[in-house]
């Protein structure tokens, strides 16, 4: 059991403070993983010079052998890399009353911190952009302590938004921030990529303007497995809510479960297709998965571009 399995997020008033647990944690696994090699901190000293800046010495090392060395970190790549949200109304699944757990939002808040911690530690830069039906918010990609706090206010905000009934447009928003990440960066999307059927070409062809941008792309495929790719629910009567736009419909699962997975399927393996074609990352991120898939995911990508 997770530890996010029996609590409220949008009770919690520091997500930074648990997106340090989720990244801890993370460090602590790599070590016993055949990951370990991956470094979010620092690969070796080397003698410090002086007139330079004192901030990297290592006041440990010096404490003990009463010489200067300077922290040598071995991911200074000067990466930048821009977070993207998709805050449609179809993110707040699984909403129930009696569920403490994340829903794909505050998942992906949540993990967008998390990726953000481990930015912080390897010094590099990160945005964040959040879309419903439009662009929300859209930052430039910055390194400094007031730009992280600033992005981490803007997480706890859509953690605590109860909005309901808001939209998508996963294409035109795609294509917006395409034209306006003007820097060469790693572009993580969080999103369930659920839009209208007939809408599915022209979000194709927004990823595929984001890699024609020479943008490096991950996309995180966020979903409940269970209920949305399974459609495993009990054999009882339901009444399913549009999400985004309040229509309901009363049935029970299984009059549709045959014909819901096929059409889910086909959506979902279009799209995998689709991010093979265009050399974009596509990983699937179940919430009830946590957070090491995209973590690891996120890491994988990143030595690539060293």
């Amino acid at each position: 059991m997770s530890f996010f399995d029996n609590f409220d997020l949008r009770q919690v008033e520091n997500i930074e403070l648990l997106a340090k647990q989720v990244v801890e944690g993370f460090i602590i696994g790599l070590h016993k993983s055949p990951f370990h090699g991956f470094s979010v901190e620092f690969a070796e000293h080397r003698l410090y010079n002086p007139g330079e800046s004192t901030k990297d010495i290592d006041w440990k090392v010096y404490a003990r052998s009463d010489r200067m060395y300077s922290k040598k970190f071995e991911e200074e790549t000067n990466l930048r890399c821009h977070i993207i949200i998709d805050s449609s109304s179809s993110m707040y699944f699984p909403e129930q009353p009696e569920r403490k757990g994340l829903n794909k939002l505050q998942f992906s808040a949540l993990a967008a911190a998390s990726i953000m911690n481990l930015l912080r530690k390897q010094r590099d830069a990160f945005g964040l952009s959040i879309f419903d039906h439009e662009v929300k918010i859209h930052t430039r990609a910055r390194s400094s302590t007031s730009h992280y706090r600033l992005l981490l206010n803007y997480l706890d905000g859509l953690i605590k938004d109860t909005a309901k009934q808001k939209t998508t447009a996963t294409a035109k928003s795609l294509h917006q921030l395409a034209d306006n990440i003007h820097r060469r960066s790693l572009v993580v999307i969080f999103s369930d990529m659920f839009d209208n059927e007939e809408k599915s070409d022209d979000m194709f062809a927004a990823l595929q303007h984001l890699k024609y941008a020479k943008h490096e792309v991950i996309l995180f495929h966020v979903t409940d497995k269970k209920h949305e790719l399974e459609f495993d629910f009990e054999n009882r009567p339901y009444l399913f809510v549009d999400m985004e736009s309040g229509e309901e419909v009363k049935l029970q699962h299984h009059q549709v479960k045959e014909l819901y997975i096929e059409k889910v399927k086909s959506f979902t393996e279009a799209l995998r297709m689709k991010c093979l074609q265009y050399k974009i990352e596509f990983i699937e991120a179940d919430i009830n998965e946590g957070f090491v898939p995209v973590l690891q995911s996120y890491l994988v990508k990143r030595s690539k571009m060293k």
